[in-house]
């Protein structure tokens, strides 16, 4: 390469620099006078498609963008968990900004399908503090659905104790829903008053899911004998569900009665004190009077 192709390539570099410089602060200076005019941009959520009126809206729906401050609606989202979960109370646009007053945490206004599974139904079950575990259970909670029935008739009718459902997810408590605000308005008279759900006691009856077969053998028995359906608890993280046999009378007598007479067996016997046979007094052949003894 002689001198004048290196001169050449280094004012080629030289303007090429300049030229990246003043695209650079040509930018800069619109940006600013943007900024000016519109505002300094912020992060707002908006839709990456369409949703529907009362969707529940997931993280695929939702995507960060910068705007301009002025373009901002005033109750817009700007993080995607203050969405996540929610439903959409009228439709939103691709594009759109998500806002507070457009979506709502799932609960009686939005209705209770929406925390039904698909293939699953939901039914509800009237419990007292006997049967359903002194009210403690909470939207969310796992139970087991046990039925005590009168099987048979007339003299061979006798009362058993069946396990119909294991691993049940409550879906409500009265009107509490999963994923409800924990708090109820109220109107007493002229006085207004807000009921902190979260620890209210006053519901009488639980919604559980079923599978449509469940949810049919659950209704039997709630139009014959709806007293007779008792709940178990179960831990958050217990998804077992072992075969049970249905108890009796003679299965609980025989659970009872079975240790004691296993350790009344287990024990030895006493032994018993060795006694002599007694002789028998001699009798005397001599006796006093006439007579002899033949």
């Amino acid at each position: 390469m002689n001198q004048n192709e290196t001169r050449t390539l280094w004012i080629s570099v030289f303007a090429a620099i300049i030229a990246v410089f003043l695209l650079y602060s040509y930018t800069q200076e619109k940006t600013a006078e943007l900024n000016k005019k519109f505002g300094a941009k912020e992060k707002v959520v908006v839709a990456t498609r369409d949703i529907n009126e009362m969707e529940t809206i997931d993280e695929t729906m939702l995507e960060i963008v910068e705007r301009p401050v002025d373009f901002i609606q005033p109750t817009a989202v700007n993080d995607p968990e203050l969405a996540v979960g929610k439903v959409a109370l009228a439709p939103i646009k691709e594009q759109e900004q998500i806002l507070e007053n457009k979506i709502m945490e799932p609960g009686p206004i939005t209705g209770l399908s929406l925390q039904v599974a698909p293939g699953m139904r939901a039914v509800t079950i009237p419990i007292d503090e006997m049967r359903g575990i002194a009210k403690l259970i909470k939207p969310g909670d796992r139970v087991d659905i046990i039925a005590a029935l009168d099987v048979g008739t007339g003299a061979n009718q006798k009362r058993e104790v069946i396990t119909l459902m294991q691993n049940v997810v409550i879906l409500a408590t009265g009107i509490k829903i999963i994923n409800e605000l924990p708090r109820l308005f109220e109107k007493q008279g002229k006085d207004e008053f807000v009921r902190n759900l979260r620890a209210d006691t006053t519901f009488t009856n639980v919604t559980i899911e079923a599978d449509p077969k469940q949810a049919q053998d659950l209704i039997y028995i709630l139009s014959t004998s709806p007293g007779s359906l008792f709940m178990t608890l179960r831990h958050p993280s217990d998804r077992k569900s072992p075969r049970l046999a249905n108890s009796t009378i003679e299965s609980v007598l025989r659970k009872v009665s079975t240790p004691v007479i296993s350790k009344q067996l287990t024990r030895q016997p006493t032994a018993l004190p060795q006694t002599l046979p007694q002789k028998s007094p001699t009798k005397k052949s001599k006796k006093k009077g006439p007579f002899i003894d033949l």
